[in-house]
């Protein structure tokens, strides 16, 4: 019986990892907001008088998902990773819930490249592929500006000499 994690691994060659700064992006983006609305609820519970364990208990629980939200940054960006493949690139992600979308060279209609201002302050961009099924979209979050250019630049290239696609 083969094992699970054969599913997911490359046939050739290994994954390349996204960035680290992929979770400190994340962490900036979508656990800040958390940990402000905890303060938040908490200067409102001091301030208003009456039921003060309401905002304390709203206080708590948007604090608890911030931490929460803290480490699982870490761990999501560990999970992401690319492998070149002779005849589609293979994308993998996800933690409890693991995902491989291989998407063939040849099928590819167009490659895109987007960064927020947040992305280009840590030197990151994201590449997503697409194809005529939407399921068969990926994206690729945290990589470094210049592998972020080379890989779309070889996508493109490899797209045309396939001559399906971008």
């Amino acid at each position: 019986m083969a094992d699970s994690q054969d599913l997911f691994d490359p046939l050739t060659g290994r994954w390349t990892r996204v960035s680290p700064a992929l979770a400190t992006v994340r962490r900036l983006t979508e656990t800040l907001p958390l940990a402000l609305g905890a303060v938040v609820a908490l200067v409102v519970a001091v301030l208003v008088p009456g039921l003060r364990w309401i905002p304390l208990v709203v206080g708590a629980l948007v604090a608890a998902a911030a931490a929460w939200h803290f480490v699982w940054a870490r761990r999501n960006q560990r999970s992401w990773g690319y492998a070149e493949a002779d005849d589609d690139l293979l994308v993998t992600s996800g933690v409890w819930f693991r995902r491989l979308v291989a998407v063939p060279y040849g099928r590819m209609q167009f490659v895109d490249v987007h960064a927020g201002p947040v992305q280009r302050w840590f030197g990151i961009a994201s590449v997503t592929l697409h194809t005529a099924s939407p399921e068969t979209a990926a994206t690729i979050p945290g990589l470094p500006t210049a592998e972020a250019t080379r890989l779309r630049n070889r996508l493109t290239e490899l797209g045309e000499t396939r001559s399906a696609g971008v």
